[in-house]
């Protein structure tokens, strides 16, 4: 009987450590608002942490105010899976160019440092999501 408990405490530990740890990164470490990301520390921010979302954006861009909010809660939700950030395209324009940001809000997808999607548009929380889970 003790040794059946020992067996699923290790097992909970496991789940948890699993659960909680993503890529060395403790859950407590990983920021749950966007971070602002530039040219300069672009390859810094999207290696750091295993799931980032890039959110390609300018000031005067009405459907990227749409999205902000959406991107902000999401951060919130997914603490400790996904780490979002913000780029403004017109200040970034060496990364804009790289990833071939031709349309505004874009979001990109990184997997470990590696571009793996893109999604263009001011798509709404719940599809966002959706697309989204693939990558938690």
């Amino acid at each position: 009987m003790v040794d059946e408990l020992e067996t699923i405490k290790k097992k909970k530990l496991e789940e948890m450590k699993k659960r909680y740890l993503n890529g060395g990164n403790k859950m407590e470490n990983m920021p749950n608002t966007p971070i602002k990301i530039t040219d300069a520390d672009f390859n810094e921010n999207i290696g750091k942490y295993g799931t980032v979302v890039v959110d390609c954006w300018a000031p005067w861009c009405g459907p990227c105010r749409m999205l902000g909010p959406v991107v902000d809660e999401l951060a919130k939700e997914l603490q400790g899976k996904i780490v979002f950030g913000k780029l403004n395209v017109d200040e970034n324009r060496n990364t804009s160019t790289q990833y071939g940001i031709m349309s505004i809000p874009s979001l990109l997808v990184f997997k470990d440092g590696k571009h793996v999607d893109t999604f263009i548009g001011a798509l709404p929380k719940p599809q966002l999501q959706s697309k989204l889970e693939q990558y938690i």
